[in-house]
């Protein structure tokens, strides 16, 4: 039978495909299960703190990623994960339609957008509430739009829905936004963006579209205000799952723990990326951590034995 993988990455964002990369560079024997190619930097509008490249878009980052990896001898499977558990001393991750062996596995899983959590936010949803100023912000041409959030994401997000929208509010339940210098800078330059602090939306409300935003103080003497769309910045939730499931500890937030090496507590188990619990979150750091893990795995391969059984694909080859 022919060797069960050296590593498989779950996660096909830019952090999945550079430990990809890597990963192939050092001859480790890999997969790596792409939900969706590129992962959520393909909905960042603008980069420009990625080295090597003064500013391009998320989705040109991406793709030159992904190319690179490509390069190598790794085998790419565009579907979810649904489970990995631990077999002997190696691990199964299994799909709809593949179930491999692997002696190690790297999460890269990122994250998803955290919901607001206030009545109507469902029921508005693609209604008016949006999560993507890049993939919605169009829609809005000449319109009032509100962001919620006080992150650089959410400064981000304002500053791209200028593009199309006449007049843009940043609702911030704290008194001053928390981005970097060079975005607080350019929403405080901006004539079309208004930041109102100190204030929650705490209700949408509206007819088939959503049309206002009840605040839990006045503004302008009134607590409805009128909106044509709000986009959701408040965080993200990390896709730890699972991780979770197979006994990866994690902190409060969800967040798979790990040490510099990118190593979990369980042996030949990774994390790298958003997913992880690194306090600073960005497309670079991330890619550190996905090489850091990389070496990790190699150094755990080859200084250790493995009984794995055969993967599925092999037995019906």
């Amino acid at each position: 039978m022919t060797d069960s993988y050296d590593l498989i990455i779950v996660g096909g964002g830019c952090v999945g495909f550079a430990a990809a990369m890597y990963a192939g560079r050092m001859q480790l024997r890999t997969a790596i299960f792409a939900e969706q190619r590129g992962g959520t930097i393909i909905l960042t509008d603008v980069v420009e703190n990625y080295p090597g490249f003064k500013k391009l878009t998320g989705t040109e980052l991406a793709e030159k990623i992904i190319e690179h990896a490509k390069e190598y001898d790794i085998e790419i499977f565009d579907e979810k994960v649904a489970s990995v558990e631990k077999v002997g001393n190696c691990y199964r991750v299994s799909s709809r339609n593949q179930s491999l062996i692997a002696k190690t596995v790297l999460f890269a899983t990122g994250t998803i957008w955290r919901k607001l959590g206030v009545p109507g936010e469902e029921e508005y949803a693609n209604k008016g509430v949006h999560y993507c100023a890049l993939c919605d912000g169009a829609f809005y041409k000449d319109k009032v739009v509100g962001v919620v959030g006080g992150s650089d994401s959410a400064a981000k997000e304002a500053l791209l829905l200028t593009q199309w929208a006449k007049k843009v509010y940043i609702i911030y339940r704290k008194e001053n936004i928390r981005a970097e210098p060079i975005n607080t800078k350019r929403v405080a330059e901006n004539k079309k963006i208004e930041i109102i602090p100190n204030t929650n939306v705490v209700e949408i409300k509206g007819g088939k579209f959503m049309n206002r935003a009840i605040l839990d103080k006045p503004y302008n003497g009134s607590t409805e205000f009128s909106l044509d769309a709000l986009f959701i910045e408040i965080g993200h939730i990390a896709l730890s799952d699972l991780a979770k499931n197979l006994g990866v500890a994690c902190n409060q937030k969800g967040e798979i723990v790990t040490n510099r090496a990118a190593e979990t507590n369980l042996p030949g188990i990774y994390a790298a990326g958003d997913v992880g619990d690194a306090p600073f979150k960005q497309a670079i750091t991330g890619v550190g951590e996905g090489v850091a893990a990389v070496f990790s795995a190699f150094e755990y391969v080859n200084n250790n034995t493995f009984d794995c059984p055969k993967d599925e694909k092999e037995e019906q080859e």
